[in-house]
């Protein structure tokens, strides 16, 4: 029998009792069934599209104040690296337009489809009604070309959040957007935001997602797709070599992903022409980081200092100073970094287990100079590196006794490019079943050579058996680690818990959760 080594260390349980707000009571405050709209126009007579953001506030709401955006989802050209490619955008712009709503208010977001293919929203990360969720077949049916849908829900918990499609392999186009809830009051004390959202791209540069799905599994059954760093015809990302087993002293390893992507970018910039943002000396700087990104961990460092992060997945943690941050597909860590150092400074993403990385630019004022049109790997990547495995909570919750406990053995590999959750790949699979008011607690046990980031929707969970385990809504388990996921099942619906590794979680590694 294999022997696991623990992977996540102690967090908290509650934030101002976090778990509660998902009762049915709260989340069902307002009617939230599935609302589809009366048709717009085809994409083809349909007017330019625009984006329209238009913050309203409502005295009668029975869950408090409306804030209300309606957003296109739309083909566009958008420029990267000197070329122009044509993608899926909310909004013609990359990443999407920033939705900003307080908590314990009410979001409403009409969504028009001007794509060519159905598509939806899911709210990473928020416990919203079932019926909002975004899953297509799941919880809604997807949105189908020239019409509009409703999402309305109440938004019960402050954080770093973000929203993007559920459908297919559009993730890895540029249908995402950062989801800030801020909170009735705010315990972080700093003097300006920055909101950086880190992404892979291969969409008009090597190809389609689509292409790239077909060729991963083409390969992996023994047809002429793509081999070990392989790149057909110049256009297709190359699938990396098997990873072994890195890392000591506790330290994640760092894994040769599986897809190599030709560009990584920061709020849809290239490392040619990277993002800026201005600060000013004695400042303290609020970074929220999302990774939005298909298959890639990135290790973030902001040269020239040091930060400390503060929540994780939009949870408070105990503060944890480092030079460097390890973000999974999926998660967001916000960081405060005091501006003690004048000058220009990379912030560079450095894609795990590759030579490449993205950047953006901080500019202090006054500062002058030109951007660096080369990223070099700075030394704060090499100092102290702050990842999931180091988080802790504020303070210590309750102590949790589970009425359900099952192994949850992640399975599959680059043999047959297969991905299972205990053996079966969706669709063809079993819905996982518990009872409402139930205390879950799933073991994941990673069986594979590639780390996979989970992601349970419809609910937070502990990571950790300790009264001191953080709360999350994505985890990180590296390759041959287990990890312990304690939650509450008191979200009513069938919910999806998936990698968020895009290609994984196509090709199998999904499962439902029914909570009855």
């Amino acid at each position: 029998m294999m022997r696991f080594a623990p992977l996540l260390l102690a967090r908290r349980w509650t934030r101002r009792g976090l778990f509660p707000v998902m009762t049915g009571s709260v989340l069902l405050a307002v009617a939230c069934s599935r609302r589809p709209v009366a048709p717009t126009p085809s994409p083809q007579t349909a007017a330019e599209p625009t984006v329209t953001v238009l913050p309203t506030r409502s005295s009668g709401s029975a869950a408090g104040p409306i804030r209300e955006y309606t957003i296109e989802a739309v083909e566009a050209e958008i420029e990267l690296a000197g070329r122009r490619v044509r993608t899926f955008t909310y909004g013609g712009q990359v990443p999407g337009p920033e939705l900003r709503v307080r908590e314990g208010e009410t979001l409403r977001v009409l969504l028009e489809n001007r794509l060519p293919e159905p598509t939806t929203i899911h709210w990473h990360g928020i416990p919203v009604p079932n019926a909002m969720d975004g899953v297509p077949e799941v919880t809604q049916p997807a949105v189908p070309p020239g019409e509009r849908y409703l999402y309305e829900f109440p938004v019960p918990v402050a954080g770093t959040y973000f929203y993007h499609t559920h459908v297919g392999v559009q993730l890895d186009r540029g249908l995402v957007g950062a989801l800030i809830v801020e909170p009735g009051h705010e315990e972080l004390a700093y003097d300006r935001e920055v909101v950086l959202v880190l992404d892979d791209w291969l969409d008009g540069i090597a190809g389609t997602p689509e292409e790239v799905l077909r060729q991963l599994v083409g390969a992996g059954h023994g047809g002429h797709g793509m081999g070990h760093g392989a790149m057909p015809g110049g256009s297709m990302p190359g699938m990396g070599t098997m990873p072994g087993m890195t890392g000591t002293s506790g330290e994640p390893p760092e894994v040769e992903p599986d897809l190599v992507y030709p560009l990584y970018v920061v709020n849809g910039r290239p490392l040619e022409h990277p993002f800026e943002f201005v600060g000013k000396r004695g400042d303290l700087l609020r970074l929220r980081l999302v990774n939005a990104a298909s298959a890639i961990i990135f290790r973030v460092a902001l040269a020239g200092h040091r930060f400390t992060v503060v929540q994780a997945d939009g949870q408070p943690i105990e503060p944890l100073e480092g030079d460097a941050l390890r973000i999974g597909m999926g998660e967001r860590y916000d960081l405060l970094v005091r501006l003690d150092n004048p000058g220009i400074w990379p912030l560079v993403a450095w894609a795990e287990g590759t030579d490449r990385a993205a950047q953006a630019v901080l500019r202090y004022e006054g500062a002058s100079g030109q951007v660096p049109a080369r990223v070099t790997r700075p030394r704060e990547l090499s100092g102290e590196l702050v990842h999931g495995l180091r988080c802790r909570a504020r303070s210590a919750g309750t102590e949790f006794v589970p009425d359900v406990e099952r192994p949850i053995v992640l399975g599959g590999g680059m043999g047959q490019y297969v991905w299972t959750i205990d053996g079966q790949a969706y669709p063809a699979a079993e819905p996982i079943r518990v009872r409402r008011g139930q205390r879950v607690r799933f073991r994941l046990q990673n069986m594979t050579t590639m780390p996979h980031p989970m992601h349970l929707h419809g609910h937070f969970f502990r990571v950790g058996e300790s009264a001191t385990a953080p709360v999350r809504d994505t985890v990180l388990v590296d390759p041959m680690r287990e990890v312990v996921m304690d939650w509450i099942a008191e979200n009513p619906g069938r919910w999806a818990f998936h990698c968020h590794h895009l290609y994984h979680q196509e090709t199998g590694m999904m499962r439902i959760v029914e909570v009855t």
